[in-house]
């Protein structure tokens, strides 16, 4: 099968089953990682780490990448149009049949139990996250204390990725000069 069809098949595909966001795409690219090696997972992280801090939306923004990493920017665009492309056709749909289903139980149910399975696809991909990074001393405390003080003092989550990346920042360029 031609590569660009394959890849936007796989993202196609992770565009029909990730409900719950961006993150919510994480295991079906890290099972991409691992079946078909286009991308370590040590890349999917880095992707990850700057998906995160770009404007866009955390999911289109990976699969940007990965298409990139991939293929170049051709595979980017194909990687991006097949994730963006379920949810248009899916919203387009709903939007025409919406008045007949926004009561109905089934669908409420539905989305009630789709709901924790998201949280499970997200714990899952935390912790191997965990597990699969190489983790600093400097970091995973950094880490536990901004998770503790986002508990004690309720903040914009941008404010806590912002001291993230600058301590990252800093310590990368530490570690760079060889401090």
């Amino acid at each position: 099968m031609n590569l660009f069809v394959h890849l936007f098949l796989q993202f196609f595909h992770i565009g029909v089953f990730s409900f719950g966001g961006g993150y919510a795409t994480l295991p079906f690219l890290y099972d991409i990682a691992e079946k078909y090696h286009w991308y370590t997972t040590k890349q999917l992280t880095d992707m990850l780490a700057i998906s995160s801090i770009t404007p866009g939306p955390v999911g289109i923004n990976v699969a940007t990448f990965a298409g990139f990493t991939t293929s170049g920017i051709l595979g980017a665009l194909i990687a991006t149009t097949a994730i963006v492309l379920p949810s248009y056709i899916i919203v387009t749909i709903v939007s025409k049949v919406l008045d007949k289903f926004k009561t109905n139980q089934y669908i409420k149910g539905a989305i009630r139990a789709i709901k924790p399975a998201g949280c499970a696809l997200l714990s899952a991909v935390g912790i191997k996250l965990i597990f699969t990074s190489n983790l600093h001393l400097l970091g995973t405390i950094l880490f536990v204390t901004l998770i503790i003080t986002s508990f004690i003092k309720k903040q914009d989550p941008l404010f806590y990725l912002g001291i993230s990346a600058i301590v990252g920042l800093i310590l990368g360029y530490l570690n760079w000069i060889g401090v």
